[in-house]
This record gives structure tokens, C-alpha cells and sequence, in this order.
């Protein structure tokens, strides 16, 4: 959530920034709600004063048939009426919050302007020493090998679902544990096993809802299913005041993430880029706003380090203002190459999102020798989307005869196993 206050004492800034977000001017709105609702507050207080300064006045009147006693105590009860009719008004009146629930992060300065990704900022790239001349792409290798199942998948769940079988779900737990380790043993990462369903709170908090709402599953029963690994790693210091010589605190979690895909019916229908459950190993850094340019550039090297251990070509992209996440303020996007696609593809986002989820979940901290608190810096990335990862894999080490090398630092995590070999597989 935005800081109202300095949307106030800034509103030409904050017009411009909108307007690179691709957003109306909204200054002048927000602005008049919010003083009407000071005012009204303001209206409230004045209100409870005089009804404190009567009720004291009326209990101090020992003789309750006289006149001075009856006066006042209409007048406490005209005040009442009043209280409840201000409350009523003040809690209904939801149009500012509405507004400013459904507004995204701002920009950083550094951020460029833009309308799609096409109008990304390159930063840098990575080439892998592997130069695999085969073009196959994952979902015909997959099948080929007779370890990658939509067929029958389809029929148990529907379409975007995969079952993985043999050495393909081996590789997909190899991997998982192969990043963890790296997260926590090299990076410092605490390793967390989360919750998968979140009250609507928690999506609340990390900027999920109100916007996004149709992007996760609920449950009957009103839990959301996680889309990300973000949303309870994030909330663990959701209501809390930290120890400013505890941050950074930085969280690892591998977790399976549901998302529903809305608006991408045509996008990537084969294979495995585009699945409603699939998983992901997350990192989340809470830390200082002096500090958070500094988190992110960790987080990002953190991930980029994963793909420089498996070997896989891949480049780093700012995003610009029209392609960002809800919650960032600033997002590097590490895109790896696919053959089999001729292209390269985002496999992690890592993204500042500054103080604004730590606004929506009061998550604050006491910087050294002050009395007050601050609002903490929230930050996640991905290191990385299993799913794509095992994609870039099959892709980039892909054999002539269909069978899949097993990248080097890998191999210890397979138990010893170089290659994946064409099984057959009667069910």
C-alpha cells in the first residue's frame, strides 16, 4: 500500500508516476477523500470529548430527578446518536480505501518507462560452454522418454497439469535440493516449510487481493491456495517489530504454486511453461531501506548462480513500468534459453517491492538508538521455477538418440546418474 501521506505533499510526482504505470492521475481524488475522511475524524473525536466531558458531569449529579440532570442526560444520549451515525459514515465510506487497495507499487527512478515487455532494459547475459545443436522441445522429449504424461493427466485434472514419472521426478527432486542447498549453505537463506493455503489476509498482505483475486483458487471454506512461495514466507513478520540487528532476515522455501491463469487460455498450451500447480523455490529478504538496493542485487546474483552452476545460457532484463508485478517497485527478470523454442524464456523474477507490503501487513522494525519504528523493505524472487528449470534441462542437454545429459552439478543429486535413458512404461 501507498503512504497517503506522501501521495499529499507530493501529488505532481505521484500523477507522473502513475501515468508511467499507465494509470490516470488520481492526486486530486485521493486527496479530497482523504480530507473529508480527516475531517470526519477529526468531527468524530470532537464528539467523543464532549460526550466523556458530559458522562463525567452526569455521574457527578447525586440527585437524578433535577432538571440540570435530565438536560444532560439528553444531551448524552443526542451525542450517542450522533457517534454512531459518524462511525456508521466512516466505516462505510470505502471509496478511498478501494482506490487505494487497487493501486500498484510506484516505479524506482531507475525503472524505464514502458508498455509491454518489449520494451524491457537488457542489463547482461551468461553463455553456457554447452553448445547442443539439437532443437527438440521438452514436451516431445518428455513423451519420448515416456516420463511425461498430459494424456492421462488431462483426464484426472484437466488441461495446464503434468504427472512426471521415473528419472524425470527424480530430476525435479534432485533440483529442488540441489537449490536449496546452494540458498542455504552459500547465501545464508533460512530454510522454511510453509503453509500451501493462506487465509485472504495473507494474499492481502503481499498484494494478491484485492486486484488479483482471480489469479488464485479459493477454497469452500475461504483459503486461498498459495500462487507463490512469497505469500507465507512474506507474512511471517506480518503485525511485528523487529530487531534492526536481526535484518536482513532472508527465507528459502520450496513450495508446489496454484494459479489459475486467467487470460492466458492461448498462451503456451503445451508442455510444461504454463501449469496451474507447479513448483517453485522461493527467496524472501526483509531488511532496511537503506539496505534493500543492495538485497536485491544479492537475490538476483543468488538466482543467477543457479544457472550458472547447471550451465544454462541466460540474461538478466529490467522490466519496465508497464511490465512489473503489482507489489515492485523495481523486478529483474532472468530469462534462460530454449532451443527447442528458439528463445529465451523467464524462469525468475526477483523484485524490491520497498515498503509497500510492509505498509499492508504493518511488518515494521526500530532502526539503532530510535524511538520510532520504521516500515521494513520486502523482497522475492524465484531461484528458480522448478518446472522451467527441468525445461531449460531437457532442452539444453538433449542428445541425438533422445536421451537427456545430466548437468555436472547435478549429477551427485541424481545418486550418481549421468543420463536419462528412453524407458518404456507400460502405465
Amino acid at each position: 500500500m501507498l503512504d497517503i501521506k506522501w501521495i499529499r505533499e507530493h501529488t505532481h510526482e505521484f500523477d507522473n508516476l502513475l501515468i508511467k504505470r499507465g494509470i490516470a492521475p488520481l492526486s486530486t481524488e485521493i486527496v479530497r477523500l482523504d480530507e473529508e475522511k480527516r475531517q470526519l475524524t477529526t468531527l468524530l473525536q470532537q464528539f467523543q470529548h464532549a460526550r466523556n466531558k458530559k458522562s463525567k458531569m452526569l455521574g457527578n449529579i447525586k440527585n437524578k430527578t433535577t432538571k440540570e440532570f435530565e438536560e444532560l442526560r439528553r444531551d448524552v444520549a443526542h451525542i450517542n446518536e450522533k457517534l454512531n451515525e459518524l462511525n456508521h459514515k466512516l466505516n462505510s465510506d470505502s471509496n478511498l480505501q478501494d482506490i487505494m487497495d487497487n493501486l500498484p507499487n510506484l516505479p524506482a527512478d531507475e525503472v524505464p518507462y514502458g508498455t509491454d515487455e518489449n520494451m524491457n532494459k537488457f542489463i547482461r547475459d551468461w553463455q553456457s560452454s554447452n553448445q547442443n545443436t539439437c532443437s527438440k522441445q521438452h514436451f516431445e522429449l518428455g513423451e519420448q522418454l515416456g516420463m511425461m504424461e498430459f494424456t492421462q493427466t488431462a483426464k484426472i485434472s484437466g488441461s495446464r497439469f503434468v504427472t512426471l514419472k521415473q528419472d524425470l521426478a527424480k530430476l525435479e527432486r534432485a533440483l529442488i535440493n540441489f537449490m536449496i542447498d546452494i540458498h542455504t549453505k552459500e547465501f545464508e537463506y533460512i530454510e522454511i516449510s510453509p503453509p500451501y493455503l493462506v487465509r485472504p489476509s495473507a494474499m492481502y498482505n503481499t498484494g494478491q487481493l484485492p486486484k488479483l483475486a482471480e489469479d488464485s483458487f479459493i477454497t469452500t471454506t475461504n483459503y486461498r491456495l498459495i500462487p507463490t512461495g512469497e505469500v507465507p514466507l512474506t507474512n511471517m513478520v506480518a503485525d511485528m517489530i523487529l530487531s534492526r540487528d536481526k535484518l536482513p532476515i532472508r527465507y528459502t522455501a520450496f513450495t508446489p504454486c496454484f494459479r489459475s491463469e486467467a487470460g492466458s487460455s492461448s498462451r503456451d498450451t503445451r508442455g510444461m511453461v504454463r501449469l496451474h500447480q507447479f513448483g517453485k523455490v522461493e527467496l524472501v529478504s526483509i531488511t532496511t531501506p537503506a539496505e534493500s538496493d543492495y538485497e536485491h542485487e544479492y537475490m538476483t546474483n543468488t538466482a543467477e548462480e543457479v544457472l550458472r552452476r547447471l550451465d544454462l545460457s541466460y540474461r538478466v532484463i529490467l522490466l519496465c513500468s508497464g511490465d512489473m508485478g503489482f507489489s515492485a517497485k523495481k523486478t529483474y527478470d532472468l530469462e534462460v534459453w530454449l532451443p527447442g523454442q528458439k528463445q529465451y524464456r523467464e524462469i525468475s523474477s526477483c523484485s524490491n517491492c520497498g515498503d509497500f507490503q510492509a505498509r499492508r501487513m504493518k511488518a515494521r522494525y526500530k532502526e539503532f538508538g530510535a524511538t520510532e519504528t520504521t516500515f521494513v523493505h520486502t523482497l522475492n524472487g524465484s531461484a528458480l521455477a522448478v518446472g522451467r528449470t527441468m525445461v531449460a534441462i531437457l532442452e539444453n542437454y538433449q542428445n541425438e538418440d533422445g536421451s537427456i545429459s545430466i548437468p555436472d552439478a547435478l549429477v551427485q543429486y541424481m545418486g550418481g546418474q549421468k543420463k536419462i535413458e528412453p524407458t518404456c512404461i507400460l502405465v
